[in-house]
């Protein structure tokens, strides 16, 4: 069985490579590497079942090569984080709608069965809590850039279901909630590897707004293992399924968690998120997953704490540093 990974250098998809390479798949990666990096997948590069393809999914001749050549496809590859987003609201549209685009039309083409990557940011300003796959879904003003991400991802669901309902595609659509673990950057908004990397240098905690925002944090291996069972599920085709933790913490107590946790001298410092971003960001307080529909599909929930995938972090941050 041989699985293609879009986005398979990036943080999700270098741990779902390793993941299936583990499991016996041969594996093949493409990634522009504009925001993954081949360190991600530095361990395996070599490993005999694995090739990385340095490319782009908007580039259909490259996409239909590589779909030709492989049973499976896992379709990572997306524009993240809010500061890339709010800094390139072109880019983000245009590769998150444009590039699916691509991959289901070649995927459809040779009938092969997909996950697609969707996120919890398709619920928007929502205050049901928590999140229901059904429920209604309530974006920001188009005027903000940082609803454009929101808005690509929740096409790209209409596009799956779309091949799904009109040629049969079998298609899975997962909505990942917050992620963490080892490889991933602080570069683009990523809150954990920001605080952990700034508590380990003693430097302030960076914290946007109030600090009261809550959030819940799914450790990727966690995710990987519902990402491959739902993908082996026959009855989970044609379905939207909420991925991620219920545990919810403020983002003022993560700081103050990460900074016992790694025994620095940081303090906490409140920055506007106008400042921060560059333009003025809207944000929702909560952000909660119901888990019934996968649990129903699969038996799947997260077994992985806050505070044991926070201790992997910190590790991996101060094995790096060491290196």
């Amino acid at each position: 069985m041989k699985a293609l990974i879009t986005g398979g250098a990036g943080f999700i998809g270098s741990h779902l490579a390793e993941r299936l390479l583990k499991d016996g798949y041969d594996v093949a990666a493409v990634d522009n590497l504009s925001t993954g990096s081949l360190k991600n997948i530095e361990s395996f590069k070599k490993h005999r079942r694995f090739n990385f393809v340095e490319g782009d999914i908007l580039n259909a001749t490259l996409m239909e090569t590589l779909v030709e050549q492989c049973d499976i496809v896992f379709h990572l590859a997306a524009a993240v984080g809010v500061k890339l987003i709010a800094d390139r609201p072109v880019h983000t549209i245009e590769t998150n709608i444009g590039g699916t685009e691509v991959v289901l039309d070649v995927v459809n083409k040779f009938k092969r069965k997909i996950l697609i990557a969707s996120t919890s940011e398709v619920y928007g300003k929502s205050e049901t809590v928590p999140f229901h796959e059904d429920d209604d879904l309530v974006l920001g003003s188009t005027s903000l850039s940082r609803w454009s991400y929101a808005c690509s991802k929740a096409i790209d669901e209409f596009l799956g279901f779309a091949f799904y309902q009109q040629y049969d595609l079998p298609v899975v659509i997962g909505r990942f909630f917050n992620t963490i673990g080892p490889r991933q950057t602080g570069l683009y908004g990523m809150v954990v590897p920001r605080f952990v990397g700034q508590a380990l240098k003693n430097e302030p905690l960076h914290i946007y707004g109030t600090g009261q925002q809550r959030r819940c944090f799914c450790y990727v291996g966690d995710l990987i293992d519902a990402v491959m069972n739902l993908m082996n599920c026959p009855k989970a085709t044609g379905r939207v399924y909420n991925i991620g933790s219920t545990e919810e913490i403020t983002i003022e107590a993560l700081a103050d968690k990460i900074i016992w946790m790694t025994g620095s001298k940081s303090k906490k410092e409140f920055i506007p998120y106008e400042t921060a971003y560059g333009k003025p960001i809207d944000d929702m307080m909560r952000r909660v997953p119901s888990l019934e529909r996968i649990g129903d599909a699969i038996g799947w929930k997260p077994v992985t704490g806050l505070d044991d995938t926070l201790k992997i972090i910190i590790k991996s941050f101060r094995e790096e540093s060491v290196l």
